[in-house]
């Protein structure tokens, strides 16, 4: 995993290199001062020697310097290194996420994807700033501090040959049990996301209902369980601190009992005891910092392990090998049609669909709620693939086309409008950024948005804010058809997309699709009869199948269904 993430420090590779050699630099510095301290108690002090003291003292001040230098050095490396993975990693995964189709998405979730490319990513990065330092600092203290010791005094240095093997068995013990609890922590802050997520998008209706003590109440049980998984990982860390630490006391304590013992004897003098302390510090914390830097592996080592997953996952549509990049025109053909969205399963949402549509036609879908209207549309543009049979867009297999070139092509306005931050000329231009005022004008003009935007004192410049909160349901719709009219495409599919606009206005957007776009195949999902009477075809799905097809003259002859969705709907009308 680290391997494949070692790409992603491109253009910041040099930072990472050198801080090891800094860090190499500042431990030479801090191994080398323990030495100079001994001289300055066994040559200076004991033999009066003040210039020698001053001399040794001032050397020592130097190397304190350059360690801070090349400590400080080391920090800024690691630091920019870091941040430019980061960046690298955060770009790559938001570029994956952009080639998944529906089913990838979902089957990751949308929080989970928003926490991979931040907490997790914040941890992979603080993974490779440890590493750029710690785990080179760490070892080579390790090893300099103990041959420096060794030469001090071979036999005091047997005592790290007890305490190291009681830390590598408490640092093993904690690896083992803390992975599975950082990843369960990571499912937790998933959930969290989620919640968030799912109240700031819907905040309107939970203020219209009064429902804010309701999501209080579950946003505190989702933070709830993150900090019960996140005590229950840190527990471990808690219990390693302190075992740690006393085996730090009781080697010190070791090596002031045998040490002051030798000095009493004469075979050890005050300076090297005083000097072997310090080594004894360095090696300990050495080992400290070893095993900090490998549990925060382990932490990011369940992140690592996400990331990679989304980095590792095959989008289920792709382009196909000598893709067409030109679709001749907007006929539709539904041979034998079979979908479901669970792959494998035989629990299909759409079932035997057979269908026919000419270029330049006008097609109405009508059928209750659940009979897989917007399905049926979504394969299309191939934002879902059949499950079996073919759909086929100007002759050829949609599976055939170059996404892009087929998604170009079929302009869709989806069930849920979506405009994003910016001007209403920013939003629009989305179906062609390289879209005059004219043709702007002109398809505002036919989908019924331009005497609204007129109104505004910006007009076509006036800010909608997030998510087009500054407009009504009504005049977002016209707005997302403007949208969708600006790409010239071959196939308009209106997934309901009239359902905020008064019968007047549905009427006038359909005549003007009809006489200024008479070229374009039309596909409308409407709930009102109105909005298809005049459609060359309409289709009644129920259950996922069609239950019959025809003008609507055909139909309220021969469908009992048909004619019962329009009785009931005159009747309204009348009364």
């Amino acid at each position: 995993m680290l391997k494949k993430l070692w790409q992603f420090t491109k253009n910041y590779k040099r930072f990472l290199l050198v801080c090891p050699l800094l860090m190499i630099g500042e431990v030479l510095m801090e191994t080398l001062i323990p030495l100079l301290m001994g001289k300055i108690v066994d040559v200076g002090i004991a033999e009066s020697n003040l210039g020698y003291v001053l001399k040794t003292g001032g050397l020592m001040m130097l190397m304190s310097l350059c360690s801070l230098a090349f400590g400080a050095g080391a920090a800024r490396f690691s630091a920019v290194g870091g941040a430019g993975f980061a960046k690298q990693l955060r770009k790559a995964l938001f570029d994956k996420v952009q080639t998944f189709s529906f089913y990838n998405i979902d089957r990751f979730s949308t929080a989970s994807l928003v926490t991979r490319m931040t907490t997790d990513v914040n941890n992979a990065q603080n993974m490779v700033m440890l590493c750029s330092r710690m785990l080179f600092r760490a070892p080579f203290m390790l090893v300099i501090a103990t041959i420096l010791a060794a030469r001090i005094n071979g036999e005091l240095v047997m005592i790290f040959f007890v305490a190291v093997p009681v830390l590598a068995v408490t640092i093993g013990f904690a690896m083992s049990k803390a992975h599975p609890r950082f990843t369960a922590m990571l499912k937790k802050y998933d959930a969290l996301n989620a919640s968030v997520q799912e109240n700031l998008i819907a905040i309107r209706v939970v203020k219209a209902f009064v429902r804010s003590d309701y999501e209080k109440e579950k946003f505190d049980k989702s933070v709830d369980d993150v900090r019960e998984m996140q005590l229950k990982a840190e527990k471990l860390i808690v219990v390693m601190m302190p075992i740690m630490q006393m085996i730090v006391y009781l080697c010190i304590c070791a090596v002031l009992w045998f040490g002051g013992n030798k000095i009493v004897q004469g075979t050890m003098l005050t300076g090297e005891l005083i000097s072997f302390i310090s080594y004894v510090t360095q090696i300990l914390m050495s080992l400290m910092m070893l095993s900090m830097l490998l549990l925060n592996l382990v932490l990011s080592r369940a992140s690592i392990g996400r990331i990679v997953e989304v980095l590792d996952e095959v989008p289920d549509i792709q382009n196909g090998a000598n893709a067409l990049d030109t679709i001749p025109d907007g006929s539709i053909d539904f041979d034998d049609v079979y979908f479901s969205y669970k792959k494998g399963s035989e629990n299909y949402i759409l079932s035997d669909v057979n269908l026919h549509i000419k270029p330049g036609e006008t097609i109405g879908i009508l059928g209750g709620t659940g009979s897989a209207k917007s399905t049926l549309v979504q394969l299309i543009p191939r934002l879902y693939d059949v499950s079996r049979g073919s759909v086929r867009v100007g002759v050829h297999d949609v599976r055939e086309y170059d996404i892009e070139a087929l998604r170009d092509a079929v302009a869709m306005v989806l069930q849920k409008n979506v405009l994003f931050s910016g001007t209403i000329r920013d939003n629009l231009r989305w179906g062609d950024k390289d879209a005059t005022q004219e043709e702007i004008e002109a398809a505002c003009r036919a989908a019924q948005a331009h005497d609204f935007i007129m109104s505004f004192p910006n007009g076509y410049d006036t800010d909608l804010g997030q998510g087009g909160v500054n407009v009504s349901g009504g005049q977002k719709q016209r707005l997302c058809i403007a949208r969708a009219l600006l790409k010239h495409p071959k196939v308009v599919i209106l997934d309901d997309s009239t359902s905020a606009v008064d019968t007047a206005t549905d009427a006038s957007i359909r005549r003007a699709l009809h006489e200024e776009f008479s070229h374009i195949t039309t596909l409308i999902i409407a709930q009102r009869v109105a909005s298809v009477m005049d459609a060359d075809k309409i289709i009644i799905l129920d259950e996922g199948r069609i239950a019959d097809m025809g003008t609507h003259d055909e139909l309220m002859a021969r469908s009992a269904i048909y004619r019962e969705i329009y009785t009931s709907q005159m009747k309204g009308a009348e009364a």
